[in-house]
């Protein structure tokens, strides 16, 4: 399984809750370890460095994760949120958020994990306040399971992204259909 991280779901909240593939059949996880946490929260471009991470900060990432997914998964399906995952959220947005600098070079935000997390809680509260709220749909795609915002004209895009899933299904569709096409008379 490819250990790079993707970004196409439209808001990093929605891209962090999706760092579980696959949730309904393989479950990949994206954060075995402190260091691909931090290299999420790096490449996702929320902070540029993270103080080193330990076991305990996986534990409460993957905790907000999975709340996350839960309260955006509720959202979308017009269910209520689940009171639980309401405090998990909550709490880690109570937290400090990383706070950026102005540098000679520019722009700079050194984060410790739990600041990180607090940034990645905030963008999550954002999006579901937020006018977004009526643009998040499933990935088309049946293994995958990102929530993504559709910005598409009509709303009529279909996958969380042409690379991840949408030329895979494609692809599939396409073999399928030649292979039950009559073969050509000759």
């Amino acid at each position: 399984m490819n250990l790079d991280h993707v970004f196409v779901c439209g808001n990093p909240a929605l891209d962090f809750a999706a760092t579980l593939r696959a949730r309904r059949t393989a479950r990949f996880e994206m954060f075995p370890t402190p260091d691909r946490l931090n290299a999420w929260y790096v490449e996702s471009g929320l902070v540029d460095a993270v103080a080193p991470g330990r076991q305990a900060d996986v534990e409460q990432a993957t905790a907000v994760r999975e709340a996350v997914y839960q309260l955006v998964t509720a959202r979308r399906l017009g269910e209520e949120y689940d009171g639980a995952a309401l405090t998990v959220v909550n709490n880690a947005a109570r937290t400090p958020p990383a706070v950026p600098q102005l540098t000679p070079a520019g722009r700079w935000t050194q984060a410790t994990p739990q600041e990180a997390l607090s940034v990645v809680a905030r963008q999550a509260i954002e999006l579901l306040s937020g006018p977004d709220v009526p643009l998040l749909k499933e990935c088309g795609n049946p293994a995958c399971t990102r929530t993504y915002i559709d910005r598409s004209r009509g709303m009529r895009r279909q996958w969380c992204g042409m690379e991840s899933c949408g030329n895979k299904i494609k692809a599939a569709a396409y073999r399928a259909r030649k292979k039950t096409a009559p073969a050509p008379a000759g």
